[in-house]
């Protein structure tokens, strides 16, 4: 059996990164919060079926910059990296935190295979993201309830759970879409050697259309 995980790599150990495991019939096998780099190595090494996995990780902010509130706001954008006068210190205008590239080549190494996703990209190819601020409480439910109602996820408890563990069910949409349906799959960019992917089309409406077709016929 083939496993799709998603993992919502959060940006520190300060801030908990979710896990979730789901199979091909919309089963999560298993979901979880993780915080040290060291509780997400222990989790990879001990997961019996890693190599016969499809894994997808987040893309995480990079927290790290020089102090000053208009450093804050333009760092994730990178609006002023491309101007001389500013040099780059401290690497303060990259993006994406470089936490655990080195592990997940190794994992590579081990037959797994692994992509990196974008998550607020991926939250609107899915048709996932919503009207309200992102991570907080109203924008958690939202997702929470999509997943169960519109995606079939019926494992989803009633009571609110952990944003982190919900950005990783939906990594491990997109592992699963990248494995079944390639063709639906595009590169956005790269990240340490890393396919940074997103979907095309939803692959919800595809198989809505699918359906529809199989009727009319």
């Amino acid at each position: 059996m083939k496993y799709y995980i998603g993992l919502s790599l959060a940006a520190t150990s300060s801030v908990d990164t979710g896990v979730a495991i789901i199979d091909d019939f919309n089963n999560i096998i298993f979901v979880d919060k993780l915080f040290k780099m060291n509780d997400i190595m222990y989790f990879f090494d001990n997961f019996s079926s890693t190599a016969d996995s499809e894994i997808c990780v987040s893309l995480a902010w990079d927290k790290t910059m020089l102090n000053g509130k208009w450093r804050i706001l333009s760092k994730p954008y990178q609006l002023v990296s491309s101007n001389t006068h500013m040099p780059n210190r401290d690497n303060w205008t990259q993006r994406y935190t470089t936490r655990g590239s080195e592990y997940f080549k190794s994992l590579t190494e081990k037959g797994a295979v692994i992509n990196r996703f974008e998550l607020y990209l991926t939250r609107q190819s899915l048709h996932l993201n919503s009207c309200y601020k992102e991570r907080s409480p109203a924008d958690c439910k939202f997702l929470q309830q999509a997943l169960k109602y519109e995606w079939g996820f019926e494992d989803i408890p009633v009571n609110m759970m952990p944003v982190a563990q919900l950005e990783a069910i939906v990594g491990a949409i997109l592992a699963r879409e990248n494995h079944k349906h390639p063709e639906n799959i595009k590169q956005i960019s790269s990240f340490k050697d890393f396919r940074v992917i997103d979907v095309i089309n939803n692959p919800k409406n595809l198989f809505e259309i699918g359906q529809q077709t199989e009727i009319n016929i």
